[in-house]
């Protein structure tokens, strides 16, 4: 496979945070996918979910959760102080974040204002994989690292 050339990976580099990449092919689409095709096990590989306010204007959540896990929209709104939140469609979350999804990363949209939330599950794990911004690339990350670079927040998620 090619080097990859992605913004993720650049700021990574440029902050001096190690990370490792891992390519397989861009037609999976799913954390239970990568975690297969890259050999790791499937509490490793995280998926980001774009969750919607009931504002109209407000800015999506950006929720990384573990790919064994299922999303608890209930739980998630009453960790950030909503009422009511609401998962994006493929299309809404591919027209609000300019990200194919299955691609979509948190590191490939650091400064367009999203909250970014990783499960509390992580802190069991030293690295996790996330994705790069791009189908077919993920980048395995120390957890610490993620969190600062992100400026994510911890919740109980799944």
């Amino acid at each position: 496979m090619k080097p990859i050339s992605l913004n993720s990976a650049r700021l990574l580099k440029k902050q001096k945070i190690a990370f490792r990449v891992h390519q397989f092919s861009n037609s999976i689409h799913s954390a239970d996918g990568v975690a297969e095709a890259v050999g790791v096990s499937l509490e490793r590989v995280y998926k980001t979910l774009v969750a919607l306010r009931q504002t109209p204007r407000a800015k999506p959540l950006l929720v990384m959760l573990s790919a064994n896990h299922t999303l608890n929209l209930k739980k998630v709104a009453q960790a950030v102080g909503e009422k009511k939140l609401r998962m994006a469609s493929h299309n809404e979350a591919e027209k609000l974040t300019g990200l194919k999804v299955g691609g979509i990363s948190a590191l490939a949209l650091l400064n367009k204002g999203f909250d970014v939330y990783i499960d509390r599950a992580a802190q069991d794990q030293n690295t996790i994989l996330v994705s790069a911004g791009k189908r077919g690339v993920n980048l395995e990350v120390a957890v610490d690292d993620l969190m600062r670079v992100t400026k994510a927040k911890w919740i109980d998620a799944a």
